[in-house]
């Protein structure tokens, strides 16, 4: 009988399985420095191990996240240069997150000539909390001008320095909401999407 998995589940095996990747030598890996194939690699063989002993329904591109029950999506990037995207769907993200959590796989890959193997070793597996998926010097920001007792047009006035992408109806609403409700401070740097629609992304770094 196999366990449901929980969230709490979910990161204690993501450590698990990156003491255990990094020590292991793969041959599919050997010479391939394509960052999305690494990628697709670590996301399916993490998958594979978690479906061994646990309940869960699997995401997929079309649902948007990697663990649609526990609204947690899982990211894979390499340590050169940490950082990845996913779907972009209002400014709003910028300011009060992505709207589910991030479990992200920061690897090293190294290749063993003498065995025709790569291995990437995991430096770090970080779990973000929904509440900090929001963007780091946008909310530090926003935080210290409500901090200076600030109002509707301080904020809209940063909003344009930030150069946030949204309108003029859309900016007005969420200033008045943030003068309700302090953002928590985010944990990444998360760009500009240039336009909204479906192929846009936003890319964040770690």
């Amino acid at each position: 009988m196999k366990i449901k998995l929980t969230n709490w589940l979910l990161q204690e095996e993501a450590k698990k399985f990156s003491e255990l990747e990094s020590h292991h030598n793969e041959p599919t890996l050997y010479g391939v420095t394509d960052g999305k194939a690494i990628g697709t690699y670590l996301e399916h063989k993490f998958q594979a191990y978690l479906h061994e002993k646990y309940d869960y329904r699997e995401g997929n591109s079309a649902k948007g996240i990697d663990f649609p029950e526990l609204m947690v999506d899982m990211k894979v990037t390499s340590i050169r240069q940490p950082q990845s995207s996913c779907p972009f769907k209002s400014a709003r993200q910028k300011i009060f997150g992505l709207g589910y959590s991030l479990l992200i796989f920061v690897y090293e890959k190294s290749d063993d000539q003498s065995n025709n193997t790569g291995k990437l070793n995991i430096k770090h597996t970080i779990y973000v909390d929904t509440s900090r998926t929001a963007d780091f010097q946008t909310t530090f920001g926003i935080i210290n001008i409500l901090e200076n007792h600030a109002n509707k047009d301080d904020l809209l006035a940063f909003f344009e320095e930030r150069r946030l992408p949204v309108d003029e109806i859309e900016a007005n609403s969420i200033a008045e909401e943030l003068l309700l409700h302090k953002p928590k401070k985010g944990y990444l740097t998360i760009s500009n999407a240039q336009r909204l629609s479906k192929k846009d992304c936003v890319t964040f770094k770690v």
